[in-house]
């Protein structure tokens, strides 16, 4: 029974907690932190907004809402022997022995409510769980025979109690009231339902489990003049209309036909992780190193690439397909696994549109300094970017609402879940024995057990592609979590670079030259040594050794960026483990003998060139007809095509041309030539408000707490520290506010409100930062912001004062 003592609202519920369990629920559910609720009864509406109430159960598992759906068809308030009934505890142990942590999970966050022996669902989740108006809710079941009757006249409901077996009543409510307490009595509902004709408990069966709607028309038919299974049910009230064209089994009526039960199958304890096979912790670490060696090195090559090429900025935003599947061919990738590293590089901050006019994605100077890093640093970029970002590479090329293509580095890829699940997913890795690696259908069935609201396909979606994109990043061996991985888990970057460093190959600053104008790289290069090699020579293969090949358009590629031949020569000489082969010298110096000749400058465009024999050979060509050149003098040649077009045409031609300047000098196009401003990465798109931090968490607790006594305890005045408050410099106010905020101190403060009234009062900083200071005024007992240039003046609080 209810006790005297027993809470009336969800706000004196709240009231008789303790500080522990109020600052359990503002960090379950940190919404409800967002602006600090003035007291108690305002932190319990906000509780119950339906937003809110929503986002919580988002938050809950499986069982969790099972017990929450089982609460909302009952009775309220529930006595807790309803809702074992609901939930069948008295056939599966398992479930008694979930379900007092359910209900205490449900307490924590405030759904549920009132005495242990009078359980209450707040009446928000009631409506989201057990919807009224014809709507049924997750457990399939239809709405009470008080809502599903109530368009009935009196003289029909009065005509099916008499087909029921029941006596007659006096009203509408008293004839729904004695329908329901029929179907409570599971006896005396089989006992009628065992006159049921054939095929009306087949009719019962396809509607018992939800949903609980009959697409069949509605008939106001006696029990004598029943002709179908249908008929003899919607006389007997087994069957009441729900509109025109449909009707509906009443809730009392499905409860009775499942035996009270709430669910068919209930799902106490999380799905087992099964796991597909183990390797040596060892092997996957080394794995793992490796492709996070390869993941480091394959953004560094794309950057590289668009360093000296820059593909443009779509119109709408984003990389136009051709430049994707360009970028693709020359990284020797797949084009979904092209746009994963591009992505990774510009949610880190390292890619970025350039802001011209003619906009083109090219490396931020933050690219440059991340090459100065060790390998291990850099890859912690690259894994924290990918940890946090809320951008799905997985999504280039699908479609959105409006059937627009989704392009990569473009907009629309953001989902907010994604750093939840990957975070999920990992922590499951990371539960598994070492080595272990997960079987990825069980990995989907115990994300879906915990999050059951959140994502739908989208987060069975995520969770291969979280397994797939962790592999490439180097996170995961053999789709082991690598030991070195885990302390990301909680945050502890330096103990992971720790453990990755040592097992990074070590790189080389040799390659073997060969007579067939090739070069063998048996391992990882520095990084000075493979740019430049990427600009000398094509890359031909790639595996446990990267094979390159010079070719006369890779040598002129080095001699337009600047590289003379002597330099290449040494450069081969210098970085050589075998004698320079006389093919590739020759090479060299042929391509350098030929290399600017012919000079190409803005006119549209002109060809100089001191040799008028071979601007005679240039006219007569007729590949060269789509330029229009025509003479000039013996040495420039005029052309109707713009400087690029004409170096790109000559070129394909066989010829080897240099681009000048205005001045006559040759242009140079360095690795490094192209570099945006600075520029701040993506930010990622936040799911909800960000977590509470514990001293937000204290001081919250401490506001709401004195918001309730206000009413009744009367303000205690503001003593002052012995006279006005010296006048700080801004920065030692600032420094005083920040060392307050981390050792949690209350300070005296001078303030000046925006009247120019002046004032002296001490704060419990919780937070400084974008000019404004958060902090508990003990003055005034609630949380407040103070503008920090109107702050006068800080001291520290005496002892005794504290």
């Amino acid at each position: 029974m209810k006790t005297a003592s027993a809470p009336r609202t969800l706000a004196e519920d709240l009231r008789g907690r303790d500080d522990d369990a109020l600052g359990a629920l503002l960090r379950a559910r940190p919404d409800l932190v967002h602006p600090v609720p003035a007291d108690l009864t305002q932190l319990a509406t906000r509780s119950s907004t339906r937003a809110s109430v929503i986002r919580a159960l988002e938050r809950l598992n499986r069982f969790t809402l099972q017990v929450a759906e089982a609460l909302a068809v009952a009775a309220d308030p529930c006595e807790p022997g309803e809702l074992r009934a609901l939930l069948g505890t008295a056939q599966e142990p398992e479930v008694e022995a979930a379900l007092g942590p359910a209900l205490a999970t449900l307490r924590d966050a405030a759904l549920l409510w009132g005495d242990p022996e009078r359980l209450r669902l707040i009446r928000t989740a009631r409506d989201v769980l057990a919807p009224g108006g014809g709507q049924p809710g997750p457990t399939g079941l239809g709405p009470v025979f008080a809502e599903a009757g109530a368009g009935l006249s009196p003289g029909r409901l009065q005509e099916i109690l008499a087909d029921a077996g029941l006596p007659s009543t006096h009203d509408q409510v008293s004839a729904l009231t004695s329908l329901s307490a029929l179907f409570a009595d599971r006896a005396r509902a089989d006992a009628l339902l065992s006159q049921a004709p054939e095929g009306a408990r087949g009719v019962l069966n396809k509607l018992v489990w939800g949903p609980p709607f009959g697409a069949t028309p509605p008939r106001a038919v006696r029990a004598a003049d029943a002709r179908t299974p249908v008929e003899w049910l919607q006389a007997r009230g087994f069957l009441l209309p729900a509109g025109r064209d449909a009707v509906v089994l009443p809730r009392e009526v499905a409860l009775c036909l499942r035996g009270g039960l709430a669910h068919r199958q209930l799902e106490p304890i999380a799905p087992d992780l099964v796991t597909a096979r183990t390797i040596d912790p060892d092997q996957a670490d080394r794995a793992a190193a490796a492709q996070a060696f390869t993941a480091v090195r394959t953004v560094e090559e794309a950057l590289d690439l668009w360093s000296t090429e820059p593909p443009t900025v779509l119109r709408a935003g984003g990389l136009g397909v051709r430049d994707l599947r360009r970028a693709a061919q020359a990284l020797d990738l797949t084009e979904p696994m092209a746009a994963f590293w591009l992505e990774l590089a510009y949610g880190a901050g390292l890619l970025a549109p350039d802001g011209e006019a003619d906009e083109r994605w090219a490396p931020t100077p933050a690219f440059d300094e991340w090459l100065r890093r060790p390998v291990a640093e850099r890859w912690l970029l690259l894994a924290r970017t990918w940890l946090t970002a809320t951008r799905l590479a997985a999504l280039v090329g699908s479609r959105d609402a409006k059937d627009k293509v989704l392009p990569a580095l473009g907009g629309g890829l953001d989902r907010a879940l994604a750093p939840e699940i990957r975070r999920d997913v990992l922590t499951l890795l990371a539960s598994l024995p070492p080595g272990g690696a997960g079987e990825p259908a069980s990995l989907t069935a115990r994300v879906r057990w915990q999050r059951p609201l959140r994502g739908g396909e989208l987060r069975d979606r995520l969770v291969s592609w979280t397994l797939d994109e962790a592999e490439q990043l180097g996170l995961t061996g053999r789709r082991a979590l690598a030991r070195f991985a885990v302390p990301l888990l909680d945050g502890d970057e330096a103990s992971a670079e720790a453990r990755l460093a040592p097992l990074l190959p070590e790189p080389l600053d040799q390659v073997i030259l060969q007579p067939d104008l090739t070069a063998i790289a048996p391992g990882p290069l520095h990084t000075p040594l493979a740019q430049t090699l990427a600009v000398a020579a094509d890359v031909e293969s790639k595996g446990g050794a990267t094979v390159y090949r010079f070719t006369p358009d890779s040598v002129r590629r080095a001699l337009d960026a600047g590289r003379s031949a002597a330099e290449l020569h040494a450069f081969l000489a210098d970085h050589s483990s075998t004698p320079v082969p006389q093919p590739l010298s020759y090479l060299v110096d042929d391509v350098a003998r030929r290399h600017g000749r012919l000079r190409i400058g803005a006119a549209s465009a002109y060809l100089r060139c001191d040799d008028d024999a071979l601007l005679d050979e240039l006219l007569a060509d007729r590949r060269a007809a789509q330029l229009r050149l025509r003479r000039l003098a013996p040495t420039v040649l005029a052309a109707q095509a713009e400087p690029t077009a004409v170096l790109t045409q000559l070129r394909a031609m066989g010829y080897a041309p240099a681009a000048e300047s205005a001045d006559g000098d040759v242009l140079i196009s360095r690795p490094d030539a192209r570099r945006t401003p600075p520029r701040t990465p993506p930010a990622p798109v936040p799911d909800g408000p960000p977590p509470v931090t514990r001293a937000l968490l204290s001081a919250a607790v401490k506001a709401i707490r004195a918001g309730d006594r206000a009413a009744t305890v009367p303000h205690r005045g503001a003593e002052t520290p012995g006279g006005p408050l010296p006048r700080t410099p801004a920065s030692e106010t600032l420094a005083t506010l920040q060392t307050a905020v981390l050792t949690g101190d209350a300070v005296w403060i001078g303030y000046v409100n925006a009247e120019g009234s002046a004032s002296q009062r001490v704060i419990e900083p919780v937070r400084v930062e974008g000019g404004f200071v958060t902090a508990f005024d003990q003055f005034h007992e609630e949380m407040r912001t103070f503008s920090l240039h109107r702050i006068t003046g800080v001291a520290e609080l005496a002892a005794d004062e504290g």
